[in-house]
């Protein structure tokens, strides 16, 4: 009897608390192949990494940072303007000197069409700013690749903690109909006066709180799948379904090492590759400041059509060539080298904390790997030893040996020992998407 209400409990509670159905809502799907079907950590990773709010924006930041590359392009090409006019007039003859007349013209209009050319030949402070508007443009593209890292952490984080809370649930469902089926036991024990009726009240006040823990891990389940949701850029609204993939699918990307995770770390990260470009841009800057002290060349024309009516227009046309020589402006160009040095100099004190920043967080990730490898295997022996605990009580009970408090406390260790592994799992498949990111190998995530 005792079998057949704790196997009915156990249906009944896996039944209300199925997952959500397996598919994503149509405007999720629109996204592409990456959003539809089971999704598996690869998945959340890639698709946090891709459609990431923050992962977005920079990528943005970085097609504008490219569209400066042609702005600064623009003052290497030629430069061309037209313009027509009419002028209606009179002129005072005496200012010009000219005694044929006294006093100002009739009034007479003076038609005017002129087009006009400039390039710069030589100026190297222009070149210097091109080379330097690239290598701010190319920061900009690998500190998105940074923000992609991180937003595909963060989703993986979120899968994670999505998973556990189905697989806490599962356990929630588990541990109730355990304790429905040691609540029906105890009533019968109670009903045949073998047991005292305080066990028959002690079985339920324990079944209502493993009911409450139930309770309580759905709502962390549905809140888990609203984060993984907003990690993922998809509407609250939308339905998922989570694969319950193994954690080894990220597994062939982890160094073997600690010294090739800090060497991966401080040549692959995006952040610190990112540092390393502002650093050649800001060279790059001082570079054309100095270069502003050259001469430059610049070679410029005009073509004219006026007269005073539109029948009587005659061409004229002017070429020129020019060399600037600086020589003094105040000291301004001084100052400002002066200001870009003191701004490579702060640009290498953060290049080389970045690059610190990188090693510990790739040893800390190891460190933090080895310690939650440990802590599964722990709390997979602790799960063991709890259940055959429980299983002992039970027999007691059965017995008439002991009371309920040894089910009850038995049963707790029980709930507490399987909590202790679904959060060690979790701890370890953080650790591993936290070492990746650190290596930057979330990039090769597929």
């Amino acid at each position: 009897m005792c079998r057949r209400m704790a196997s009915g409990a156990l249906a009944l509670l896996l039944v209300q608390t199925a997952a959500p159905p397996v598919r994503l809502t149509a405007q999720a799907a629109e996204a592409g192949p990456a959003a539809t079907g089971p999704l598996s950590l690869a998945d959340a990773i890639r698709i946090g990494r891709e459609r990431g709010v923050a992962a977005q924006l920079a990528r943005l930041q970085a097609r504008a940072a490219e569209t400066r590359i042609g702005q600064r392009q623009a003052d290497l090409l030629p430069f061309v303007a037209g313009g027509g006019s009419i002028v209606r007039q009179t002129l005072n003859l005496d200012e010009f000197g000219i005694p044929v007349a006294r006093g100002a013209t009739p009034a007479f209009s003076v038609w005017r069409w002129n087009v006009r050319a400039q390039q710069a030949l030589v100026d190297p402070a222009a070149f210097a700013r091109v080379r330097a508007a690239r290598e701010q443009a190319t920061a900009a593209g690998l500190d998105a690749e940074a923000a992609g890292e991180l937003a595909g952490a963060l989703a993986g984080g979120a899968w994670l903690r999505a998973i556990s809370a189905d697989e806490t649930v599962r356990a929630r469902a588990a541990d109730s109909a355990v304790a429905a089926a040691l609540l029906g036991q105890a009533r019968e024990l109670v009903r045949a006066g073998v047991s005292p009726a305080i066990d028959a009240t002690r079985s339920e006040v324990a079944f209502q709180a493993v009911r409450t823990q139930l309770a309580l891990a759905r709502n962390q389940r549905d809140r888990a799948r609203l984060d993984l949701l907003r990690a993922l850029d998809e509407p609250p609204g939308a339905t998922l379904t989570l694969a319950d993939t193994a954690l080894g699918e990220v597994g062939a990307l982890l160094p073997s090492s600690v010294d090739e995770a800090v060497a991966a770390a401080l040549a692959s990260r995006g952040d610190v590759r990112a540092e390393g470009a502002r650093a050649d841009a800001a060279r790059r800057q001082l570079g054309a400041i100095r270069r502003e002290f050259l001469p430059s060349v610049v070679g410029a024309g005009q073509l004219n059509e006026s007269g005073r009516s539109l029948d009587s227009l005659r061409f004229t046309w002017s070429a020129q060539l020019a060399v600037t020589v600086p020589l003094l402006d105040g000291f301004r160009r001084q100052r400002r080298v002066a200001e870009q040095q003191a701004l490579l100099e702060a640009q290498a004190v953060r290049e080389r904390d970045v690059r610190r920043q990188a090693e510990t967080d790739a040893r800390q990730a190891w460190l933090d790997l080895a310690s939650a490898d440990e802590q599964v295997a722990i709390a997979g022996e602790r799960v063991r030893l709890a259940e055959q605990e429980l299983a002992q009580a039970q027999e007691r009970f059965t017995a008439g040996i002991a009371g309920s408090v040894e089910t009850t406390q038995a049963q707790a260790s029980v709930i507490a020992a399987r909590d202790a592994l679904i959060q060690s799992r979790v701890a370890r498949g953080s650790a591993r998407v936290a070492l990746l990111r650190a290596v930057g190998r979330i990039e090769a995530v597929r």
